[in-house]
């Protein structure tokens, strides 16, 4: 039997500027996402628990993965599948912070690989505002089409 992929839901928070919209996304924290840029990046996300309200989900890990929470309303901007098949629901909400004041949970790995050393991560290593063109090319390619349900949401 195989086994089930996982499934993951996110915010992508926006905001207006005269230029247009922004978009905040977030870089992987682990040795593994070090210098990696184009296509490395993410919404703020994470794995749903068993019988989890998706929403709930994406509201809970930008929190873990911001270090604040979302109070605004949520617009759903649907479900998207990753090459490795993980899927991810997306909501995106409009907001603003400093990312300068993100504040990321952490993770516990064996680091290096196989040296029996663990070591603790950031979960994100930074955030950052991007103008929604420039946000699609540094997202996971997956994710860039939420960027453009994101736009089309906006103009109604």
């Amino acid at each position: 039997m195989a086994k089930a992929k996982k499934t993951s839901a996110g915010v992508l928070l926006f905001r207006r500027r005269d230029a247009g919209i922004q978009c905040l996304i977030v870089h992987p924290g682990g040795p593994y996402w070090e210098g990696k840029d184009l296509g490395a990046w993410s919404l703020a996300k994470g794995e749903l628990d068993p019988g989890e309200n998706p929403e709930a989900c994406a509201r809970r890990e930008y929190e873990e993965e911001i270090g604040h929470p979302l109070t605004g309303p949520l617009v759903e901007l649907g479900e998207v599948v990753q090459k490795s098949g993980k899927r991810v629901i997306a909501y995106a909400s409009e907001g603003d912070l400093d990312p300068a004041k993100v504040v990321s949970n952490t993770f516990e790995m064996e680091w290096p690989y196989r040296s029996g050393q663990m070591q603790t991560f950031p979960e994100i290593d930074r955030a950052a505002w991007f103008d929604a063109e420039v946000a699609k090319t540094k997202l996971n390619p997956a994710q860039a089409p939420l960027v453009d349900r994101l736009l089309a949401h906006l103009k109604g």
